[in-house]
């Protein structure tokens, strides 16, 4: 049915959209922490808002919204694959966790050190590619077997509405996805004598940190 094809081609490139910001956000970090052993605050803060941006935005995907629900209604049995899928999101939510609990120990900021990071970094990314991977192999070829008929005209219909809100939006404020590179983090700032909180006060107000963060949650 060529409704059914435009569906899941739309989310193919929805889907490469993501990818390609996981991606580009782990690379940067990456680049970002090679040369460093220690973390000051804010390079903790900045990995732990952006790692919860790129987790939230997910939610927002039309195959969340949309195909998910779906498949849902046309099948009982679908659960094993969408708590599979959903075990990944829940690896990708651990590997938050880990660096907003440094992140918001602003006492003490020497728990994290940068290859610790990078490690969270890479297993929170590879747990979303997984889902992705996953979901494009397993859980779009159960749809082609399980939706029929006018779910598939009900679920067009939606993705049209949801790409004119999205169009909307846009003109109004920026979105979490994609994935933009920014300035280069902030090296650790030497020691002046003064306390630890005024270097780590220093070290914010020179990384531009994205204004009101998304917090993860289960």
């Amino acid at each position: 049915m060529l409704t059914a094809t435009y569906i899941l081609v739309s989310l193919t490139v929805e889907q490469t959209s993501i990818r390609m910001s996981l991606l580009a956000f782990q690379k940067y970090m990456h680049a970002q922490l090679r040369q460093q052993s220690e973390l000051n605050l804010a390079q903790m803060q900045y990995a732990a808002d952006w790692l919860s941006r790129l987790f939230q935005g997910g939610y927002w995907r039309k195959v969340e919204m949309y195909l998910i629900p779906a498949i849902r209604q046309a099948t009982p049995h679908a659960d094993g694959l969408l708590n599979e899928l959903n075990g990944l999101n829940h690896a990708a939510l651990e590997s938050i966790n880990v660096v907003q609990q440094r992140a918001g120990a602003a006492i003490d900021t020497s728990g994290l050190q940068a290859g610790q990071l990078c490690a969270a970094i890479d297993a929170f990314c590879a747990a979303l590619l997984q889902r992705l991977e996953k979901e494009e192999r397993e859980l779009f070829a159960l749809a082609r077997k399980v939706i029929v008929g006018e779910a598939w005209f009900a679920i067009a219909y939606q993705f049209l509405a949801h790409d004119a809100r999205a169009r909307e939006a846009r003109r109004g404020k920026a979105q979490v996805l994609p994935f933009v590179l920014p300035a280069p983090l902030p090296a650790p700032l030497p020691a002046t004598g003064g306390s630890a909180e005024t270097a780590a006060d220093g070290a914010a107000s020179a990384l531009p940190v994205p204004a009101q963060p998304l917090r993860a949650h289960a």
